[in-house]
């Protein structure tokens, strides 16, 4: 028999047994309770992928503290004045209030004012009462509210003069008005650029502030001097007039600086509305280019140096004070301009000093109504009935 038949017949008589063996064997009997541990073993897996997942939350939050940037809990204790400078960054701000002891570190605010990027921007300059101690975020809202910025809010009108400017400058801030006078002696030492004062009439400026402080409205924080305060309106009247563009203006009309200044503040103590600026201005022009130059025989000049004198304006001035020959503002009997401005000019009036209204040749004017109107001429006779018609309405 080959090997291939010895094979299958080892085949034939095994494979049976095997098939019957497996046959004749009782079936197994299942175990009892292997679910109740299958679910024990699911339940048992659960704590520990939840205890594993709770410690790792845990322990991130850990390494947060571990990481975050120092910051108070609470509101804070105690008061504090800090100041916002124009043009800080964060970071300069931070700054300010560690020093100052507000925040516990600069990290802290930068990071609140990253996550409130729009609060951050209404962060104006100025001086603020925060508390010492404060989450970085509370301060950061404190300096956002323009309302807790710690201001005197000092409005000085239109048309007021040197001196009154002083007065009202004492009242609001408590600051005497010697030492405003103090730190008005030196008007180049307060910001004002020398050649303001450069005439070509033959005549001596007179080297003060007036005209230089430009009416307006001012925030002065804690801290402030009499020096402080002009400088800030001499700069600020530097600000507008470059914006004017007067200077280049001035001279390309042949005008000096201090002249265009000059007629301005006449402009704004004579002019009754703003509509009637620039035909003022025209009025100026036309008198003092005349052939010869006629005065200007403005009552305003006579009152402004009153004023100076400490005595009271008056609204029917006598020929011998207008023309008295002690006061060296007089526009009766003098021609030309006077020494200097007769008060501080707005925007208005230093807009029509530069374009006066073209083309008219008016010499004459008079306030018409009770609505400050004026009427304009250049013919005596009617000017005259002008007059009689202001006193009619009340206006002369």
């Amino acid at each position: 028999m080959q090997m291939n038949e010895l094979d299958l017949a080892w085949d034939e008589e095994e494979r049976p047994r095997h098939r019957r063996r497996a046959s004749s064997a009782p079936p197994r009997k299942k175990k009892k309770g292997r679910g109740g541990r299958t679910f024990l073993a699911f339940f048992i897996s659960l704590l520990v992928i939840g205890g594993l997942a709770f410690g790792a939350y845990a322990g991130i939050d850990r390494v947060k503290d571990l990481f975050a940037a120092p910051d108070y809990n609470g509101g804070g204790t105690g008061e504090v004045t800090v100041e916002v400078k124009s043009g800080q960054t964060s970071l300069e701000i931070a700054q300010t209030l560690l020093e100052a002891g507000v925040v516990k570190s600069t990290k802290a605010f930068v990071e609140a004012a990253k996550k409130n990027e729009e609060r951050s921007k209404k962060i104006q300059p100025g001086f603020y009462k925060l508390r010492k101690q404060m989450r970085a975020e509370d301060a950061l809202t404190t300096l956002a509210d323009p309302k807790n910025k710690v201001v005197d809010r000092v409005t000085i009108q239109e048309g007021l003069t040197m001196k009154a400017t002083f007065e009202l400058l004492a009242k609001e801030t408590g600051i005497k008005v010697e030492e405003f006078n103090a730190a008005a002696k030196d008007p180049i030492a307060l910001g004002v650029p020398d050649f303001w004062f450069n005439r070509t009439d033959g005549k001596t400026a007179n080297k003060t502030v007036e005209g230089f402080l430009f009416p307006d409205t001012y925030e002065f924080g804690p801290g402030e001097t009499a020096t402080t305060i002009l400088k800030k309106m001499v700069a600020h009247f530097l600000s507008v007039v470059q914006e004017l563009d007067l200077v280049n203006i001035a001279q390309g009309k042949e005008l000096m600086p201090f002249s265009a200044l000059i007629n301005a503040s006449l402009v704004q103590g004579e002019a009754g509305t703003i509509a009637d600026m620039p035909k003022v201005a025209r009025v100026i022009y036309n008198r003092l280019n005349k052939k010869p130059p006629m005065n200007l025989e403005f009552d305003s000049t006579t009152n402004y140096w009153r004023e100076l004198q400490g005595q009271p304006r008056k609204h029917n001035l006598t020929t011998a004070e207008l023309t008295d020959p002690n006061n060296p503002y007089r526009t009766y009997g003098q021609a030309g301009l006077p020494p200097g401005p007769i008060c501080s000019p707005g925007k208005d009036a230093l807009s029509a000093a530069l374009n006066p209204t073209p083309g008219e040749k008016w010499l004459y004017f008079v306030l018409i109504d009770k609505d400050k109107n004026s009427a304009f001429t250049d013919d005596y006779q009617q000017h005259l009935r002008n007059i009689e018609t202001a006193k009619k309405n009340g206006a002369y």
